[in-house]
Order: structure tokens, then sequence, then C-alpha cells
């Protein structure tokens, strides 16, 4: 097979491949990096938080919540993904602890950082102008919505042999976590990459 055949074997087809691969890995770190931030930083105030939440689950046969996932709920709320969890009254309903009343607006900074680093990260030393590495900075969406998706997926807590559950909202989790956040942010940092050369 010659190049001519398979246009991935161009020197651009490798260089479009190298920049996805590099996106989708600073995607990954970013939120790897955000997530042990915040479990540094929150996880004993959400131990604290969960023991009267695990208090109940455990009353109903269930398990004490570990830390990672509330601190994954509190992660995603820096987002703007709401938790949602059971009423006594058998509905659900939502709650960000984030921006709620005593939550810690700073962490709202958090996945801005990661995100706006990731995207310099994907495009520096990129060639072309501020578009182009606008575009190589947005695919660490590539590897940051995999990883939304997955983490809201296993972070869910059932309550006891009930169906309630404690979760974050998966298609806010998805499509704000996951493609809003990175997607804008990774293209801000990779166009603002080209300042950093």
């Amino acid at each position: 097979m010659t190049t001519a055949e398979d246009p991935s074997l161009t020197a651009d087809g490798v260089a479009r491949r190298a920049t996805l691969a590099r996106g989708a890995v600073a995607g990954v770190g970013a939120w790897l990096l955000g997530y042990l931030v915040a479990y540094v930083w929150k996880s004993q105030a959400v131990s604290e938080a969960l023991r009267g939440v695990g208090f109940v689950s455990e009353l109903l046969g269930g398990e004490a919540i570990p830390a990672w996932k509330g601190v994954s709920w509190l992660f995603f709320n820096a987002h703007f993904v709401a938790a949602r969890f059971p009423t006594i009254t058998g509905g659900t309903q939502t709650a960000n602890f984030v921006t709620g009343e005593e939550g810690s607006t700073a962490m709202l900074a958090l996945p801005v950082v990661v995100l706006l680093a990731a995207g310099v990260v994907a495009a520096y030393g990129r060639p072309g102008g501020a578009l182009e590495r606008a575009k190589a900075g947005a695919t660490v969406a590539l590897g940051y919505l995999p990883l939304s998706a997955g983490v809201a997926l296993v972070a869910t807590h059932a309550i006891g042999d009930t169906d309630a559950a404690i979760a974050p909202d998966l298609v806010t989790a998805v499509l704000l976590a996951g493609l809003v956040y990175p997607l804008a942010l990774g293209a801000v940092g990779g166009a603002l990459s080209s300042a950093l050369e």
C-alpha cells in the first residue's frame, strides 16, 4: 500500500494523528490532575460531610459512601454538573455543593485552569496561527470526555437494596463536563499557546 492509497500515511495524516493523540493524552492528564487536586484539597471535608449521608445508606442496608465518590461529585460540581440524590418522599433532587451556600467557589477555577493548560500543551509547537492552534487545543476533549462519562457512571452510589442512588447527572456530565468545557477551554488554551513561543 502506498501513501497515495492511504492518506493517513502522508506527512499531513501523521501530523493529524499526532495532534489527536497529543490532545487526548493532555485531556486525560487534565482530568486526572484536576481530580487529584480536588481530592488532596477537599477529601477530608467531603469525608466529614458524607458521614451523615452515608449513615442513611448504611441504615438501608448499603455501604458507606467512599470519599473518592464524593470528591468526584464535587469535581463534577465544579463543571456545573449537579449531583442527583433521592428525597425522603421517593423523588430526586439535584444540588451543586460548589456553588451552594457553604461551597468553595474557588473550586470553579480548577477545571478552567487544568483545561487551559491542557489546551496549551496540546497545541504548543504546532504550526499555524491562532485558529489552527485552537483546533489542536480543542482535541483535549478526546481524553476528557471518556473520563467524564466513565467516572459519572462508576461514581453512582446505590442506597441499600433500593433503586435510589446518588450520582452526578449523566447528561450534563457528558455534555457539559465532557464536551463543552474541554472544547471551549482547550481551544482558548490552544490559541494562547502561540503567545508562549
